[in-house]
């Protein structure tokens, strides 16, 4: 093999060739490592280009900063992105590096449009749960609405509050609350404090037939009870029950008078 040129010159190459790949890989390495590439800015963007309502420099420095390591060339694009969505009220980012030391991270935030559950947790307009300061939240939409369900049935819930909000404007009413029981059976409390209770969703339309009935005769409720209804039960095929507090303490008021004092 030694006499044969053609087999020491392909071996001489190769071992050519590896060399100048380990000075290329040093070399490049060294260059890696100067003070130049050293991360010096972070720079926070939104998708939107308007202003971030909850995310700030304080959050950040706190809870995302700490967990960035390496430079321009080493630092790991993903776990920065992880190192962000850590956040509260982030819902989502996207990391870019930006030569020679910055790093442009785009954020997009969550939107609260109500509490969910009885966790302290928050339910996002894009129906997605998640952890933030509720004082917040409420500072910023005032008293939010009430959610709750079994897992997964957030998005759900979220588009059943839009269409009850649909159609108990008809009466000047609005959900204040919508919750969703293991059974699947709907229930709302409205911002009078009537709460309704709506059963299961049999079919497209049911829930909305209910409705419409409670609509149909709420004016003439109004006028004979004013305040004094509690809750609606429109889980019957073709009425309603009513539920009243003040109304059965009056009824038990005026049994009693009778007891006691009988007419002769």
């Amino acid at each position: 093999m030694w006499h044969d040129l053609r087999i020491m010159r392909a071996l001489a190459n190769t071992l050519l060739g590896i060399a100048a790949l380990i000075l290329v890989s040093a070399g490049l390495k060294w260059l890696a490592q100067r003070p130049m590439f050293t991360l010096q800015t972070i720079r926070v963007e939104t998708q939107t280009q308007s202003e971030l309502r909850h995310v700030n420099k304080l959050t950040i420095r706190s809870t995302a900063i700490p967990r960035i390591r390496g430079n321009f060339f080493t630092t790991d694009l993903e776990s920065v992105r992880n190192a962000f969505e850590a956040v509260p009220w982030v819902r989502r980012a996207s990391v870019r590096r930006e030569w020679p030391n910055q790093l442009i991270v785009t954020v997009e935030e969550h939107r609260a449009i109500g509490t969910w559950g009885d966790k302290g947790q928050l339910l996002s307009t894009k129906g997605e749960i998640f952890t933030a300061n509720l004082a917040e939240a409420e500072e910023e939409s005032g008293n939010l609405p009430e959610f709750g369900g079994p897992a997964g049935s957030e998005k759900e819930v979220l588009a059943h509050f839009d269409q009850f909000r649909s159609w108990f404007a008809a009466v000047q009413l609005a959900p204040e609350s919508v919750q969703l029981s293991s059974r699947y059976a709907w229930s709302v409390k409205l911002n009078n404090g009537m709460s309704v209770e709506l059963g299961r969703e049999q079919d497209k339309e049911i829930l909305k037939t209910r409705v419409q009935r409670f609509i149909g005769v709420y004016p003439q409720l109004l006028v004979r009870l004013k305040d004094r209804i509690d809750g609606v039960d429109l889980r019957y095929p073709n009425g309603l029950a009513l539920k009243s507090v003040s109304l059965d303490a009056a009824l038990d008021s005026q049994q009693a008078k009778k007891k006691q004092f009988p007419r002769r």
